[in-house]
């Protein structure tokens, strides 16, 4: 009997030595989703730095990868569930506007699918905000009003949109740019009232996520209307919205400062005014020359400038400086 009993607690202890006793599944709360957001905000620093570059779209897409990675590496309540896969969409999302902004029209589509995805599962009404909103920018790079405006449409009618006037007058803004693609001038004057009576309504102390807190205001919502007027060829509201936005942006807004001075000058010329739309176009920084958008709007601006004057000394002056560029 002894036997037998030694033989048996012999053979359990070897097989209790042989399976190792399970790991302790790992913790994940908000804490990790807050240093997750510490990068999101680097981010969104960056690219109002430089805004457009590959390298931006795929540290996002990493970021992203990183927050749902935690969604399996231990337990979790249902409330940090939610904000990583708001944290993840929200690294997509950035990844989608990297692409926009850099004319990869491609690859924003594929973020889009895949932002909306998640942050349909977080529930974050803000984030879904963000990614429709920039379907709607988007699809208005693209030379497709209809799609934009029933994209953006998306986003206004989030409850997000009736909570907080902000978000609210973004919506209105960006639907009067797109509207500006389609002539209605009724339309875009609608729209950007609209969006000014609401920016006026919106507390500044409310909480808001860090990509609206950093970028929306009063000169970002007169960008949007310089890109409506452009549109519809009111070179002149267009060249005073432009003073005003310049006049407001914040000091780290670098690229929508190149994208507005840049619109600038081309609303300078459509009005014949070519040596000052020449100088203005020239002080364009060389880091926001090198922005696909802008790249493209100066070529445009030589382009015209050519047609409206051929052989001047705006012209000429122009040519050299691109030149020496």
């Amino acid at each position: 009997m002894r036997r037998r009993t030694f033989a048996a607690a012999a053979t359990g202890t070897a097989v209790a030595a042989a399976v190792p006793a399970l790991a302790t599944p790992k913790r994940v709360g908000m804490s990790d989703v807050e240093r997750l957001q510490e990068k999101f905000a680097a981010i969104i620093a960056t690219d109002h730095r430089v805004g457009g570059r590959v390298s931006i779209e795929t540290q996002a897409q990493g970021l992203a990868g990183e927050a749902l990675a935690l969604q399996s590496r231990g337990t979790a309540s249902q409330r940090t569930r939610g904000a990583l896969y708001a944290t993840a969409a929200s690294f997509i999302s950035s990844a989608m506007w990297a692409a926009i902004d850099g004319k990869r029209f491609e690859a924003a589509q594929r973020h889009h699918d895949r932002a909306s995805s998640l942050a349909a599962m977080s529930g974050d009404v803000a984030i879904q905000f963000r990614i429709w909103s920039h379907a709607g920018s988007l699809y208005r790079h693209l030379g497709r009003p209809t799609d934009a405006l029933a994209a953006n449409d998306v986003a206004r009618s989030l409850p997000i949109v009736r909570r907080d006037p902000l978000f609210a007058s973004l919506g209105h803004a960006r639907h009067a740019a797109i509207h500006g693609l389609t002539g209605n001038q009724g339309a875009v004057r609608r729209s950007l009232g609209y969006a000014q009576d609401a920016l006026e309504r919106a507390a500044d102390d409310e909480p808001r996520p860090v990509w609206m807190a950093a970028f929306y205001d009063q000169a970002e919502l007169d960008g949007l209307a310089v890109a409506a007027l452009m549109a519809l060829g009111q070179y002149e509201d267009a060249e005073a919205r432009a003073h005003r936005s310049l006049a407001g942006l914040r000091p780290y807004m670098h690229r929508s400062r190149a994208i507005t001075t840049a619109r600038l000058a081309r609303a300078q010329l459509g009005q014949g005014s070519v040596e000052a739309a020449v100088t203005t176009a020239r002080t364009v920084p060389a880091e926001g020359i090198a922005h696909p958008r802008v790249a493209g709007m100066l070529n445009d601006f030589g382009r015209r400038l050519n047609a409206t004057a051929p052989g001047s000394t705006a012209a000429r002056t122009w040519d050299q400086y691109t030149h020496d560029a």
